[in-house]
């Protein structure tokens, strides 16, 4: 792994980092297709030390899944924008947290059925009286016709940035150098 070049804004709190890919909404897959990167979008979980994620069992994902399972997937959130008098200081509050390792399809129905249920209390809390059943976890099929797969990924390698927001120097509209001056 290489090393971050910023470093004072590594983070290592492994509490903090979970914390985070607990409550961040969406994450990027990198793939490889043959010479080319491919990230897609998707929609998670972060449970158990792994992350799950869901989506139709065919398509190009997919393929470049069983090509390469080797993956990175990224969650990146932005907490606004410092501002200074001088401009090359002018600078993004965030955290970021890349995970690295290989892609495995979740064959265990219990399994993808947590994964699944865990997905929906995070995006939809308390919208659903009962809680998933196995059996629609396994019959489910998209509006395409599409069987749904599981995806797990147990990171062998994971790292983390941030730059905290301080309030005092967080941008807002109407704020100007003058201000600051």
């Amino acid at each position: 792994m290489q090393k971050i070049r910023q470093e004072k804004r590594l983070c290592t709190d492994d509490k903090r980092i979970d914390q985070f890919l607990s409550h961040a909404r969406t994450g990027y897959l990198g793939l490889t297709d043959k010479e080319n990167p491919y990230v897609v979008p998707l929609n998670f979980i972060w449970m158990n030390e792994a992350l799950y994620f869901h989506g139709a069992a065919h398509g190009r994902k997919i393929d470049l899944i069983q090509a390469n399972p080797n993956c990175c997937f990224t969650v990146c959130e932005e907490y606004g924008t410092t501002v200074s008098p001088v401009p090359a200081k002018t600078d993004t509050a965030y955290m970021s947290v890349m995970l690295f390792g290989a892609l495995e399809k979740v064959t265990d129905l219990q399994e993808a059925t947590t994964a699944m249920q865990a997905m929906l209390d995070k995006y939809v809390p308390g919208y659903y009286d009962q809680s998933l059943s196995s059996s629609h976890v396994e019959k489910y099929r998209s509006s395409l016709g599409s069987h749904t797969v599981v995806f797990k990924l147990t990171p062998s390698a994971r790292t983390a940035k941030e730059n905290p927001l301080d309030p005092q120097l967080a941008f807002y509209p109407g704020r100007n150098v003058q201000m600051d001056t």
